[in-house]
């Protein structure tokens, strides 16, 4: 495992106010994308310079990054979105979003139009999967609500990945025992057999739907799970840190992001409290057939950047994302990504 350890001097407390030139200053050669708030999670719109981005804080909003001058806007909700329900597909969606729209984990389903589908994790009025039709044709991408998908009773939805068709599987983070749930239009939700673990969170889908890829939040660890097949099969791979999103890299691996502190009840207090010490955001890639792990970075949390959530890879660097009010995406040059 080949590791780049990063190392920040923080000087004054959470609450200094720093000029915004200042703020998103390089921290020696790790970067910043500066602007959107909370950014959790990060999903690149293939064939275009675009990173859509969830700002997960109450009253949120979904970002478009611009992957050559590191510029964000406002994807959804701005003066110019648009509503145009399906309900065809989403039949009981019970209508658009109305208020406290909190977007969490996100993802795209893939087209070669450039009109995509995004699914996102929203929270606030509604706990449900809120569906968009993402138009990258243009110069700068525009996001059309179409629809909802309400969650079961009870259950409190974490990420989302596409399934092939127009379905998907969305994590439900509970502790000691949570477990995915799949939704398909028309028959609507049903438990992911064999998917019960501690604290499921990050969750991809291979391109053939066989295969699941859980971040095991609670046993930090990635699952690999087999879907509709018998017997199931499920093995992990130990990474020593708490998974949050996990990301499919341009060759095939899958980059897991997270953090690890001396106990969960630290994570917490570094989320509730600004007490961070000895807390890091961590990122590794994963082999997907063979399950091995390299890791790539461990980042100290400091006063601007807090717990990572998500790794994506842009161009020669690795981007990520994190929550609890960091105004920042952090970039890492392109040394983090030995092969």
């Amino acid at each position: 495992m080949k590791t780049l350890g990063y190392s920040l001097v923080v000087v004054g407390v959470w609450s200094l106010a720093v000029p915004a030139a200042a703020q998103c200053d390089a921290d020696g050669d790790v970067k910043f994308v500066c602007g959107p708030v909370s950014p959790e999670d990060l999903y690149a719109i293939p064939d275009s310079p675009w990173i859509i981005v969830s700002s997960m804080v109450d009253d949120g909003n979904l970002y478009a990054t611009d992957t050559r001058d590191h510029s964000s806007r406002v994807l959804f909700p701005n003066a110019t979105s648009q509503l145009r329900r399906d309900a065809n597909m989403y039949a009981d969606c019970p209508g658009p979003i109305a208020s406290e729209f909190r977007p969490h984990g996100i993802n795209l389903r893939e087209r070669s139009n450039g009109l995509h589908t995004l699914y996102v994790v929203g929270h606030g009025a509604r706990e449900a999967v809120e569906v968009f039709e993402i138009d990258a044709r243009a110069a700068t991408p525009t996001a059309t609500w179409i629809g909802c998908v309400v969650a079961p009773d009870g259950v409190g939805l974490n990420s989302v990945a596409a399934l092939p068709g127009n379905g998907f599987v969305a994590t439900n983070f509970q502790r000691p025992v949570g477990e995915l749930w799949e939704w398909q239009p028309g028959r609507g939700w049903t438990r992911v057999p064999g998917s019960e673990t501690n604290g499921p969170n990050g969750v991809e889908a291979s391109a053939d739907g066989q295969w699941l890829f859980i971040g095991g939040w609670g046993t930090q660890s990635l699952i690999r799970l087999s879907r509709r097949r018998t017997p199931l099969e499920v093995e992990a791979a130990n990474v020593g840190f708490h998974i949050d999103n996990v990301r499919f890299a341009p060759d095939g691996t899958l980059l897991a992001a997270g953090h690890v502190g001396a106990t969960p009840e630290a994570i917490f207090a570094c989320l509730r409290e600004r007490q961070c010490n000895g807390v890091r955001s961590r990122v590794v890639r994963v082999n997907v057939q063979t399950l091995a792990v390299e890791e790539l970075v461990s980042y100290p949390s400091s006063e601007t950047f807090i717990l990572g959530t998500v790794a994506l890879e842009v161009g020669n660097e690795l981007w990520m994302g994190g929550i609890a009010g960091s105004d920042r995406i952090v970039r890492f040059p392109a040394a983090t990504l030995p092969r």
